[in-house]
């Protein structure tokens, strides 16, 4: 059973009255998606970590949408006056109850695509990649794009674990349960993996990533410099994209506050750097951009004591609405 929770008041921090309109924050510009007027960026929570616990992880990830929005309250806001920034509310799992909340998230998920909105989903467990999946399917059945979907996952972790259970997905799962809902459509499953450890990942998992055609760049191997043109080939070669940030996949230096610490991870920098240059692939911002929809997941304010993981992943998702503010 799910239920939905505003989480309005998250969105609080510092007033520069003293200068006006340049001196706003995110806090100030956000209007609930209700009130839209014109598409724009639209966030949505997915409180929820029921995926991690089945997944024998660190449990504390469902108060990661609060933690971020209370990150994000204080960004500076660069989008002049015409603010299009929408908080869509969250999506709530009780218990054990992951599958309702992954159809609920897809359902809140599907008018905001079919309104030209841009989500960007605010996790909570990486179960949110599954229900993202879903919400894409539900908007865009009868479109295209959907033909050649690319899904592009930053992540230390493949997630294309075997769920233990028929129809009981895991935060390890979602991308083998996305491979085989669309082999049940008749669609290709085209994924790009970017951080992947192999001290994370089993040589079983590797072997279900070459028999599903996944393409990976490692850890290590995301720091060289044909890692781009890797990504930007895949992308120019997908009818449209989904980009999922696993924090995981930063070192535990600047994302502690997650499910599975990095013993290594992809330097910070480094992954700004992937994550614009996937972002000017897709046309990020234009009409014809090919991102549909992104998020970010694992932040488990519970293992977060100073805010670290919360203030990345909140400098991720300014980077994620940069030209669509």
């Amino acid at each position: 059973m799910t239920h939905e929770t505003p989480l309005t008041d998250a969105w609080s921090g510092r007033v520069d009255a003293i200068d006006g309109a340049p001196g706003r924050r995110w806090h100030q510009v956000v209007r609930p998606a209700a009130a839209a007027d014109h598409a724009g960026v639209a966030l949505v929570g997915f409180a929820c970590d029921a995926g991690v616990v089945r997944n024998s992880g660190r449990s504390g990830a469902a108060a990661g949408p609060v933690a971020l929005r209370r990150a994000l309250a204080n960004l500076a806001w660069h989008g002049g006056d015409d603010a299009r920034l929408y908080d869509a509310g969250d999506v709530s799992c009780r218990g054990d109850d992951l599958e309702a909340a992954q159809s609920s998230y897809a359902e809140r998920l599907a008018p905001l695509l079919r309104a030209g909105h841009f989500p960007i989903g605010l996790g909570g467990g990486h179960e949110i990649a599954f229900g993202a999946y879903l919400g894409l399917e539900q908007a865009f059945d009868d479109d295209p794009r959907l033909e050649r979907l690319g899904i592009v996952n930053f992540d230390a972790h493949l997630d294309l674990r075997t769920p233990e259970a028929a129809g009981r997905g895991t935060s390890g799962t979602p991308f083998l349960q996305i491979a085989q809902a669309r082999a049940a459509g008749g669609r290709s499953f085209r994924y790009l993996c970017i951080g992947a450890s192999d001290a994370a990942n089993t040589p079983a998992l590797f072997e279900r990533a070459r028999d599903l055609g996944v393409e990976v760049i490692s850890d290590l191997a995301a720091c060289a410099s044909d890692a781009e043109q890797q990504l930007r080939r895949f992308i120019g070669d997908s009818s449209a994209v989904y980009l999922t940030f696993c924090l995981d996949v930063l070192p535990a230096a600047v994302a502690p506050g997650v499910s599975a610490p990095a013993g290594l991870g992809v330097p910070l920098h480094r992954a700004v750097e992937l994550l614009r240059s996937a972002l000017d692939a897709c046309g990020h911002g234009r009409p014809s951009g090919k991102l549909l929809l992104a998020d970010l997941a694992e932040l488990n304010p519970q293992h977060d004591p100073d805010g670290r993981t919360a203030r990345t992943a909140a400098r991720l998702a300014y980077e994620l609405t940069a030209i669509r503010r």
